[in-house]
């Protein structure tokens, strides 16, 4: 068990914030909004996690490039990393959606 997965996932979230301090999408253009937005969709994913795991619909999927670790049954740490990546992702699409709409308008 290694910790590539983890390691990637943390290197794309460093991307994330290099583009979202390029066109202040997200943090930049409101840290707090952006940080409640952001908690409540990785606990909003994680409540669904939990759920699917108590359902037997998830379960870990276990490789060489994960570090085994688990943060409850059948949930690896890599995965709180993913959660964040995906709404962290999503806030900066939905920051670059509004900034391309308000352009298309001018």
């Amino acid at each position: 068990m290694t910790p590539v997965y983890l390691l990637i996932l943390l290197a794309v979230i460093g991307c994330m914030l290099l583009v979202d301090r390029r066109w202040s999408l997200a943090f930049w253009r409101d840290a707090r909004a952006a940080t409640v937005c952001l908690v409540v969709g990785v606990v909003a994913l994680l409540v669904t996690d939990i759920v699917g795991i108590a359902l037997g619909v998830f379960f870990r999927g276990a490789t060489w490039a994960m570090t085994g670790l688990l943060v409850g049954p059948e949930l690896p740490i890599e995965e709180l990393g993913f959660l964040v990546l995906l709404s962290y992702l999503t806030l900066n699409l939905l920051g670059l959606a509004e900034r391309l709409s308000r352009r298309s308008t001018r």
